[in-house]
C-alpha cells in the first residue's frame, strides 16, 4: 500500500475545449498507464481512454467525469477527469467535493473563458488548492503571460508563473522550470523521453527576472524566504518549492504551468508538479457531522487506526449492478467488512473492491483513507455516509443547483414502457440535476435538466441503452411567481355539518422578500397573547407552504414571499388543524391578487466565443433574442461576448450560432438569476394558462 503522504487525489477541469482530456491522456501514458495515445476526436474511432461512453466519443466531449489512478516516481495520483460543458455541472461539484486539488487547464489563446469562471467558484466552494496549466502553447496566438495577468483580473488569484516557454506558438520547443533553471525538452514520437539542458542564453534574463517575481510573491508567505530575498541572497530549489507548496496549500498562491498536452510538451513537469506542490489526504482538512451530538462538527483524520468514515460520491449501473463510488476519508475498509449507511441506517456488506481505470476495474482486497474506490451491489444514494457502525456521522453533500428547463416525454411504443420507467429510475439515482416528475394535469412525464444538451444526451441514452425509442414536447421554462407589493388579509373558514364543525380565523400581510434573500418563502408567526393556540401554528405555515406551490397566474411556484402571521381565532370545539390549514390556503389565494403578482423567468449567464469577423452577426443573434450585452474582448482571431439572455429566448441558439459563424462560434450557459418577465410576454404567458385550463374543464 502506498504511504499516504505519496498519495494525490487531483481533479481536472476547465472550459469545454481546453483539452482536460487530451492532457489525462498523455499523464497515462507517461505513468506507463496506457500504451498507445488515443485523440479525443482520433481518425482511429477509439476515442480517448477517459472517454469510454459511445456518446462521448462520438460528440468529441466528456459527459461523465471518470475516475483512474496511476503511479509517477514516488506518488500514487488518483485523477477524476471532468466534463467542461455547463449542463454536466453536477459532474464537476460532485468530482471537486471529494478531491484534495485540482488542475485547472486554460486555453493559451483563449484564456480565462465562461466556463473557466465557473469551475474556479466551484473550487473556492470546496477549499481546493489548485494548479494553473496554460495549454496548446502551440497554437497560433498563443500567449500564457496574458493568460495569467487574465487569472489575477478575472479571478482575483495571486498567480505566478514556475515555468515558462522556450519559443512560442509554432516554434514551442520546451519548458523552462523556473524553481532549479533548467530547460527541458521532450523528445521522441510522443515527448516520452525528457531532456534536460541549462537555459538558452537569449531566455537566460527573461527566466531570471521571472525567477525574482516569483521568490518575492513567495516571500509573503515564508519568513525564511522573505529575509533572503531583502537581503538579496539565493533561494535554493527546495526552499523555493517549500514556500511554493505551503502558499498554494493555504490557498493563497496559484503556480502556473505551461505546454501543449497535444504535442506531446511539458507534461511531465505538470505531473512532477502534483508531487511537489499539490496537497497530499492528511494535508486537508475534512469535516463530518456527529448525529449522536446534535450534529456538532468533527474533524475526520485520514489515519488506517480512525474508525471508517467514507461518501458515496458517484453512482452508475454497470454490468454488474449499481457500482458506488466512495472517497474514504478515515479508517479502512476490506472485502467482506460490514459497513453501515448513516443516512438509511442499513447495513451492507462489501463482497467487491475495485479501483477504476476508466470503464475497466482493478480488483483489490481493501482501501484505506485517502483513496477512492468503487463498491459493488450497495444501495444507497450519491451523498451519502458509510461507516463501520461505531460512529454516527454523516458529511456534508455536494450542492446542487436547481434545473432549468423541462421537456414533456413518453415512448413512442407502449411495449416500451418498462424500459422507460427503468431508464428514468436510474438516471435520477446517477446525476442529482437529472429530475423526473409526473404532471398531473396534462398527465405527462416531465423531465428537467440543467440544458438543451444535458435533456439531449439524456433521451439519446434511453435510445441507445435501453432500445426504447421516446418522443418528446415543447421545451418548457422553469418560470416562477411572486409578489410585487404588501398585502394584508383575513380570513375566516366556517364550515358546519352535523355534530362537530370546522371553524378557523387568521390575520395578517405578505410582502415581497428582499432580493438578496437566500430562502424562496418566509414564514413569521407574530402571535401575541395566543389568539391562536400554538399547536395550530404549523398547520398555517403547512396551509401556506402547499398553496405557494402553484401560483394562479400561470400555475408555476410562488417564490420570494413572506408571510406574517399577526392575528386570529380558534374555537374551543371546532377548530383544528386541518381547518387552520384550509383557512390559510384559503387566506393566500384571496390575498395573492392583491399582491400585484408578476411573472419570473430564468436568466442565463452567456460565454460566446467566435471570429472576430462574426462579431457584429452575433451580437446581433443576442439582441433579437433580448440578451443583454455585459462586455466583449477580442484577442488576435476570435472575440469572447459576456450577456445575460433569457432561458425562453435561447431555445435553437446553437443552430443559429453555427450557421451565422461557419460552424466556428461556440457558447456556453449557466443560470444566473430570475427576473421579471416583460409585460408583453406575461400577458400572452397568463392567456394560455388560461386557455389551457378552459381547456381541461370541457
Amino acid at each position: 500500500m502506498a504511504i499516504i503522504s505519496q498519495v494525490r487525489n487531483i481533479g481536472i477541469s476547465a472550459h469545454i475545449d481546453s483539452g482536460k482530456t487530451t492532457l489525462t491522456e498523455r499523464a497515462l501514458y507517461y505513468t506507463g498507464k496506457i500504451h498507445k495515445i488515443e485523440e479525443v476526436r482520433g481518425k482511429s474511432g477509439v476515442g480517448a481512454t477517459m472517454d469510454s461512453m459511445d456518446l462521448e466519443r462520438e460528440k468529441g466531449i466528456t459527459i461523465q467525469s471518470a475516475a483512474t489512478y496511476c503511479e509517477w516516481k514516488d506518488y500514487i495520483i488518483n485523477i477524476i477527469d471532468t466534463p467542461g460543458h455547463v449542463d454536466f455541472t453536477i459532474e464537476v461539484e460532485r468530482a471537486l467535493r471529494v478531491l484534495d486539488a485540482a488542475i485547472l487547464v486554460l486555453c493559451g489563446v483563449s484564456g480565462v473563458q465562461s466556463q473557466s469562471i465557473t469551475v474556479d467558484r466551484q473550487m473556492r466552494r470546496y477549499g481546493i488548492p489548485r494548479i494553473a496549466f496554460i495549454n496548446k502553447l502551440d497554437r497560433a496566438g498563443a500567449d500564457p503571460f496574458r493568460v495569467i495577468k487574465q487569472l489575477r483580473e478575472k479571478l482575483a488569484h495571486n498567480a505566478h508563473a514556475i515555468t515558462m516557454p522556450i519559443g512560442s506558438e509554432a516554434d514551442y520547443k520546451g519548458t523552462i522550470d523556473l524553481t532549479n533553471m533548467k530547460a527541458y525538452y521532450f523528445d521522441g514520437d510522443n515527448g516520452e523521453h525528457v531532456r534536460e539542458e541549462e537555459i538558452p542564453a537569449e531566455l537566460k534574463d527573461r527566466a531570471e527576472t521571472l525567477r525574482h517575481d516569483l521568490i518575492e510573491a513567495i516571500s509573503d508567505f515564508d519568513d525564511a524566504i522573505a529575509e533572503k530575498f531583502l537581503e538579496d541572497k539565493p533561494v535554493s530549489t527546495d526552499e523555493l518549492r517549500k514556500g511554493i507548496r505551503d502558499a498554494t496549500i493555504s490557498l493563497q498562491f496559484i503556480p502556473v504551468m505551461m505546454g501543449s498536452a497535444f504535442k506531446n510538451k511539458g507534461v511531465q513537469l505538470l505531473l512532477d508538479g502534483v508531487g511537489h506542490y499539490l496537497p497530499n489526504p492528511t494535508e486537508v482538512s475534512n469535516e463530518a457531522h456527529d448525529q449522536d451530538q446534535e450534529e456538532a462538527k468533527v474533524i475526520l483524520e485520514s489515519s488506517v487506526d480512525k474508525p471508517l468514515v467514507m461518501l458515496a460520491f458517484k453512482l452508475e449501473d454497470g454490468r454488474y449492478g449499481q457500482l458506488t463510488y466512495m472517497r474514504i476519508y478515515q479508517g479502512k475498509v476490506t472485502k467482506g467488512d460490514t459497513i453501515h449507511n448513516s443516512a438509511t441506517g442499513k447495513k451492507v456488506r462489501v463482497s467487491r473492491l475495485v479501483r477504476m481505470h476508466s470503464d475497466q476495474m482493478h480488483e483489490i482486497d481493501s482501501a484505506e483513507a485517502g483513496d477512492i474506490a468503487a463498491i459493488f451491489g450497495v444501495d444507497c444514494a450519491s451523498g451519502d455516509t458509510f461507516t463501520d457502525g461505531t460512529l454516527h456521522y454523516t458529511m456534508t453533500s455536494m450542492h446542487v443547483p436547481d434545473a432549468v428547463i423541462s421537456l414533456a416525454i413518453w415512448p413512442k411504443e407502449k411495449a416500451g414502457a418498462g424500459n422507460f420507467s427503468k431508464a428514468l429510475n436510474r438516471f435520477t439515482r446517477e446525476d442529482p440535476t437529472f429530475r423526473v416528475h409526473r404532471d398531473e394535469e396534462s398527465a405527462q412525464t416531465i423531465i428537467s435538466g440543467m440544458g438543451e444538451l444535458h435533456l439531449d444526451i439524456y433521451i439519446e441514452r434511453i435510445k441507445r441503452e435501453y432500445s426504447c425509442e421516446v418522443q418528446t414536447g415543447q421545451p418548457q421554462v422553469a418560470y416562477r411567481e411572486t409578489i410585487s407589493r404588501k398585502a394584508e388579509f383575513s380570513y375566516t373558514h366556517k364550515k358546519q355539518t352535523g355534530g362537530s364543525g370546522q371553524y378557523a380565523k387568521i390575520g395578517g400581510y405578505v410582502e415581497p422578500l428582499p432580493d438578496d434573500a437566500v430562502e424562496t418563502f418566509e414564514f413569521v408567526d407574530d402571535i401575541k397573547g395566543g389568539a391562536i393556540p400554538r399547536e395550530f401554528i404549523p398547520a398555517c405555515e403547512k396551509g401556506f407552504r402547499e398553496q405557494i406551490k402553484a401560483g394562479s397566474l400561470i400555475g408555476f411556484p410562488v417564490v420570494g414571499v413572506r408571510i406574517v402571521l399577526n392575528d386570529g381565532a380558534a374555537h374551543a370545539v371546532d377548530s383544528s388543524e386541518m381547518a387552520f390549514k384550509i383557512c390559510s390556503m384559503a387566506a393566500f389565494k384571496e390575498v395573492y391578487p392583491q399582491g400585484k403578482p408578476i411573472i419570473l423567468e430564468p436568466i442565463m449567464k452567456l460565454g460566446c466565443e467566435a471570429p472576430v469577423e462574426f462579431q457584429g452577426g452575433v451580437v446581433g443573434l443576442l439582441n433579437q433574442r433580448r440578451g443583454v450585452i455585459l462586455g466583449s474582448q477580442s484577442n488576435d482571431a476570435f472575440v469572447q461576448i459576456e450577456a445575460e439572455v433569457p432561458l425562453s429566448a435561447m431555445f435553437g441558439f446553437s443552430t443559429d450560432l453555427r450557421s451565422g459563424t461557419q460552424g466556428k462560434g461556440e457558447f456556453s450557459m449557466e443560470f444566473l438569476k430570475y427576473a421579471p418577465v416583460p409585460k408583453q410576454i406575461s400577458e400572452e404567458l397568463v392567456k394560455d394558462y388560461q386557455a389551457k385550463k378552459a381547456a381541461e374543464k370541457k
